[in-house]
């Protein structure tokens, strides 16, 4: 391996993509060529578990390198207490312009209580593009704004004969693209930083509502008959704890919101349609990301990470969404690290988890692990002093 530098860091998070979702990973449905190309080149965890099967303490744990136990959240709702230290405070600290797209969420979010944005503690971000999720909720919402100066209006509406789909926006004005837009200006601006940067990407897909612009579910149509029915075995829930049970009957115990018991097969196979053509899009938007990387011939300089922060049940187990349901395709999670002439290509099958992001992060950067870390740095195999 060549002599390493500090690198750039591209670090993309989706919301609630599971691990079967990745071509290279032998899903035959998704269209993922970037996403295939970027774990061709680097790393390709096959079983990355998250610490938590919900969005808050996951990003928690991810972004401080400790438990939920350890960091105090422990559930949707709750902050991150202000004396947690994220890695991107820890890398600001050590010379690095760090910045944000996207999704935080790692205090509330509901807009009666965080009714301009989402509070935040010293996070380290110089550049924060907030946008919690695509819907106008919040005046802070940076997608919003975009929307608003291009004379563009929000828009999700249902398909006829689904209560469970909706067409969200196109392409070229989806929240999604959004992120890819002010990624790559972020990539091109960073020529002028004289040091190292950190971007954290978070778009809200494959996030449900289900909603995917048209031109790109259109594509599955013709397919949803050869699309595969979920894992579930009718009555396996009989024994299974009261959360699953209700779970069952409506998502996060609401009777009807998204109920997999309820649910036709053409309701089971749409919904995956379109849960598959939101990854299609974040595969354009990490392409868009990556071909800004290369034509500002920054590529070679840049560590690119790309997981979620969980998963998604998607009818397996007879449930939707997610909650507190500890089934692998609630926790396992897509991860590719990538950095090319320092990370050699390959597949690991090892065990790792998020909360091991934070210490290789800084592993890689050549800094110690900050005090109180938990994970452990995957940096020795990828970097060929140990086994990945």
């Amino acid at each position: 391996m060549p002599e390493r530098t500090e690198p750039n860091i591209l670090w993309i998070c989706s919301d609630q993509q599971r691990f079967d979702t990745l071509g290279v990973t032998g899903n035959p449905f998704v269209h993922t060529p970037h996403l295939d190309q970027l774990a061709g080149s680097g790393m390709l965890f096959t079983h990355c578990f998250t610490q938590n099967p919900v969005c808050t303490p996951s990003r928690a744990s991810f972004l401080t390198g400790r438990y939920p136990r350890t960091t105090r959240c422990r559930q949707n709702g709750q902050a991150i207490p202000p004396d947690e230290v994220p890695v991107t405070r820890v890398l600001t600290e050590a010379g690095y312009h760090c910045g944000l797209v996207g999704k935080l969420h790692v205090s509330p979010v509901a807009p009666h209580v965080a009714p301009v944005a989402e509070h935040r503690i010293a996070d380290g971000y110089a550049e924060f593009h907030w946008s919690h999720h695509p819907a106008p909720d919040w005046p802070a919402n940076a997608y919003t704004r975009w929307l608003d100066q291009r004379g563009v209006q929000f828009d999700s509406r249902p398909i006829v004969g689904s209560r469970y789909v909706r067409l969200g926006m196109p392409v070229g004005d989806h929240q999604t693209s959004w992120c890819a837009d002010v990624a790559a200006a972020f990539i091109r601006g960073a020529l002028r930083f004289r040091r190292p940067w950190l971007l954290s990407v978070n778009p809200f897909d494959p996030h449900h509502p289900f909603d995917p612009p048209a031109e790109l579910l259109n594509r599955y149509l013709p397919l949803i008959e050869r699309i595969p029915l979920p894992n579930y075995v009718e009555g396996e829930l009989a024994n299974k704890p009261v959360f699953q049970q209700r779970d069952h009957r409506g998502a996060y115990n609401r009777p009807g919101s998204f109920a997999a018991a309820e649910m036709s097969p053409d309701d089971h196979r749409l919904i995956r349609a379109a849960y598959w053509a939101m990854i299609d899009l974040i595969d354009i938007a990490v392409g868009r990301m990556l071909q800004a990387l290369e034509e500002t011939d920054q590529l070679g300089r840049t560590l690119v990470v790309f997981t979620s922060d969980h998963g998604e049940l998607l009818g397996d187990h007879g449930l939707y969404l997610k909650g507190p349901h500890f089934y692998e395709p609630s926790i396992r999670v897509p991860l590719i690290l990538s950095w090319p002439g320092h990370i050699a290509p390959g597949q690991s099958a090892e065990l790792v988890e998020l909360v091991d992001l934070a210490p290789t992060l800084l592993a890689a950067c050549g800094l110690p692990p900050y005090p109180g870390m938990q994970g452990r740095s995957l940096w020795p195999g990828l970097s060929g002093e140990g086994t990945p």
